[in-house]
């Protein structure tokens, strides 16, 4: 996982609960790099999980909550770093359908081995778009997020309908009706 994930998450915990936060949860997770990330490097996934995972507990906050959080904290930072990639579309619809057939391609020159989920869009039209999360790390809260704050971006009132088909997180269905 890009060390830029991890760099944005610990800022966001230090947003909403303190340094003293930050330092606890990279005191008491078990990190193969010792909690020093750089925001090019790449660290293991299982990191995430243990921060993840230990800030659910000191919080007392659900783990998809901190990750749908985290996905709108995160798209402020692709906003304000990555502009082009949503000054290029006019609205929500045409961003989201862009992910992977555009945005992918484009990180993945920037960085060959991001480990990036997949998004299927199956249905797109002026009044309902429906489109596929697959990955094997879960996050279908995280992608959530960034929706939810791309339909903001672009003044878009959608209501999302989030559906986990695979049952285990790995394939969520999200069907956007305007």
């Amino acid at each position: 996982m890009k060390g830029i994930v991890f760099t944005e998450f610990l800022d966001m915990v230090e947003q909403k609960y303190g340094y003293e936060m930050v330092d606890g949860l990279l005191t008491e997770s078990d990190l193969a790099s010792g909690g020093a990330y750089t925001a090019i490097g790449t660290y293991s996934f299982q990191e995430m999980v243990s921060l993840l995972s230990n800030l659910s507990k000191r919080t007392e906050t659900d783990p998809n909550d901190l990750l749908h959080a985290f996905g709108e904290y995160i798209f402020h930072y692709f906003l304000k770093n990555y502009n082009t990639f949503f000054s290029s579309t006019t609205d929500a619809f045409q961003f989201l359908a862009s992910i992977e057939n555009h945005i992918h391609i484009e990180v993945k020159k920037l960085y060959p081995d991001a480990e990036l989920p997949t998004f299927v869009v199956h249905k797109s039209d002026a009044k309902a778009m429906s489109m596929e999360y697959h990955s094997e790390r879960r996050m279908g809260y995280f992608a959530l997020g960034l929706i939810e704050s791309s339909l903001k971006h672009y003044h878009d009132p959608s209501e999302i309908i989030m559906t986990d088909i695979s049952g285990d997180g790995q394939v969520v269905k999200f069907d956007l009706i305007r």
